[in-house]
């Protein structure tokens, strides 16, 4: 049978694989050669899952959006990622590495943040199970999410500016791969979502797939059967879609819709759809769709939501859209903002920017009314309220 998941040379379809400076070699084929049986063995799958129920608050809510569904004509189920502790889906992720970094006998934590989610995941769980933590957040960043780079500080992380680029995610991730690049022996480097080098896309994907293991359990006691007809998450780097849709992969039943940063629109030219812009290439250990010039030189990304301006994609998410598995939709800025107003007043709920997105490609399809639809509220908007307040003039309700 035909599978999305990863081969055992770690691709999918042809995309991913591991290029990488042979300074890493030992570290990334280390990890490679471990991280299944490490994931798979029963005390640490006792541990992990025991702190995901009783430190992380899982499971995290399916919850009948009883308004948004009439405003769409259908059934639409939100899954609460944003209940998690932390706000977000990035504690599944986090937890899970530093516990298998542990388990390697690593000292030191290093992570690369956009919004500040995965950072703050990350220096939570370091605080938890006493590492030591690094975290590199580009500028631009660090400055549209102060409140994260405070509380990452709180935990007792140490937040590395980085001013090269346009000094957002994508430099971020440059400055942590140098770091490990000069400490590979006692450094562990977590990766916030579905990119880089095997078998990290692999390894984030199964360590968010909870979040699928319980969209099955929760739509069977809800409506008697345990897939939906639709599952709608947004794609930056692509965890907390990876883990909306793992265990759907090779379900034809199930229509998969990911939304990407349209910007200020794709033809722009300030825009983060790395499917709809991006053409084959290597960034960050994987081949995968990048924004880049005829030059093969990487495009800024730009997106008003820090989480999602990256300008490559997961290999998983790559394949999907080139094997049309998934509907690939580019939602601009004021869609994605018209949504979280939209669903704030509908249902009193606050999304992250980036959830946003996944909010804003529902108006663009067309639903039957007994159809279900899943989508994945990746995150809290508390970050992202500055932002929020800006513009509120603008979308009040009329």
């Amino acid at each position: 049978m035909e599978t999305y998941q990863v081969n055992e040379n770690g691709y999918y379809g042809e995309f991913g694989g591991a290029y990488i400076p042979e300074i890493l070699y030992r570290c990334v084929e280390n990890l490679r050669e471990n991280y299944r049986a490490i994931l798979e063995d029963e005390d640490f799958q006792a541990e992990y899952q025991r702190l995901l129920r009783d430190y992380v608050g899982r499971p995290s809510p399916l919850y009948l959006a009883r308004r948004l569904s009439a405003q769409y004509g259908c059934k639409i189920y939100l899954k609460r990622e944003d209940l998690n502790h932390t706000g977000a889906h990035k504690i599944n992720n986090a937890l899970g590495q530093v516990l298998l970094a542990r388990r390697m006998g690593k000292q030191r934590i290093i992570a690369e943040t956009g919004a500040g989610q995965h950072g703050v995941a990350t220096a939570t769980a370091c605080a938890l199970m006493n590492m030591e933590c690094v975290v590199y957040m580009g500028k631009t960043d660090v400055e549209r999410q102060r409140a994260n780079v405070e509380k990452m500080q709180m935990l007792g992380a140490r937040v590395v500016p980085v001013t090269s680029g346009n000094m957002t995610l994508k430099d971020a991730t440059n400055e942590a791969i140098r770091d490990w690049c000069c400490h590979p022996s006692d450094t562990y480097y977590v990766i916030g979502s579905t990119v880089g080098p095997h078998p990290y896309p692999d390894m984030v994907a199964r360590l968010q797939s909870v979040i699928s293991q319980e969209i099955k359990e929760q739509l069977q006691e809800h409506e008697g059967r345990d897939y939906p007809d639709y599952l709608i998450a947004c794609v930056g780097g692509g965890s907390n879609a990876a883990g909306t849709i793992y265990h759907y992969l090779d379900d034809q039943r199930v229509q998969i819709v990911l939304a990407e940063a349209g910007g200020l629109g794709i033809t722009s030219g300030k825009s983060a759809a790395t499917i709809h812009l991006g053409k084959k290439g290597i960034i960050h250990g994987a081949r995968t769709l990048v924004m880049q010039n005829e030059d093969g030189q990487i495009e800024e990304p730009y997106s008003i939501s820090a989480g999602l301006d990256y300008p490559g994609i997961g290999p998983l998410h790559a394949n999907l859209a080139a094997q049309h598995r998934a509907q690939i939709l580019a939602i601009n800025d004021d869609e994605a903002l018209q949504a979280a107003f939209l669903l704030t007043r509908l249902e009193g709920i606050i999304p992250a920017l980036e959830s946003a997105h996944a909010l804003g490609a529902l108006p663009k399809l067309r639903f039957k009314p007994e159809e279900v639809v899943v989508l994945t509220v990746s995150g809290r908007g508390d970050k992202d309220m500055d932002t929020y307040l800006k513009v509120i003039k603008e979308y009040q309700p009329q």
